[in-house]
């Protein structure tokens, strides 16, 4: 699954969006004309388009050809990438770890391709359990191999700073397909390496 493409923002949207945050906080009750927020709504319309700049992520200029030929017929895991992500429902933060593994059939991805797919997805709003799915299918459309496994674990400061109010919870999503979803001591493996965090 490709991420959509999207025109870059205009000018006109960048200061629609600042005047907006102004707007946003006289709601609040605050003066946007003091001293520490006048600009303030300059900075929240530059990191939320930093935030959200995942949509315009076409992933074959990501790869940039970093696809290669190569007869390997093992587990290539990459684990504890960090992610961080806007929650749509709340625009709060969520934040944790992803550890994506697939089973090539002729084909490799340059390691380092597999967070900035991460990055590409975690960039927009989100929740956690597309955000899992899109990776798993990204890796799938980009490799065709044997099979894809992802698993996220995060925490949501929706969850933390508001609502039920539980600073201890983790969420844990995934998202199997192919071999590690068909073949259990293909998915016991990848989970055991994941769980036991094997390596360095």
């Amino acid at each position: 699954m490709t991420p959509t493409s999207a025109p870059a923002p205009s000018p006109e949207g960048a200061d629609a969006l600042a005047d907006a945050v102004r707007t946003m906080l006289g709601e609040l009750g605050e003066d946007a004309n003091r001293e520490g927020l006048v600009r303030t709504p300059d900075r929240v319309a530059k990191s939320l388009r930093f935030l959200t700049s995942g949509s315009a992520v076409d992933l074959g200029k990501l790869l940039n050809g970093a696809v290669f030929e190569e007869e390997c017929d093992e587990m290539v895991l990459v684990r504890d990438i960090e992610l961080f992500s806007l929650c749509e429902h709340h625009m709060l933060p969520f934040y944790g770890k992803a550890h994506v593994a697939y089973l090539p059939k002729g084909k490799i991805v340059g390691l380092s391709k597999i967070p900035r797919i991460v990055d590409a997805y975690a960039r927009r709003l989100q929740v956690q359990e597309r955000l899992t799915r899109q990776v798993a299918h990204a890796i799938e459309s980009v490799l065709d191999p044997l099979g894809v496994a992802v698993v996220i674990e995060a925490r949501h400061l929706c969850m933390m700073m508001r609502g039920v109010e539980k600073q201890n919870s983790l969420a844990t999503t995934s998202k199997m397909l192919g071999a590690f979803r068909d073949d259990p001591k293909t998915r016991s493996e990848f989970l055991t390496h994941v769980q036991h965090r094997i390596g360095p």
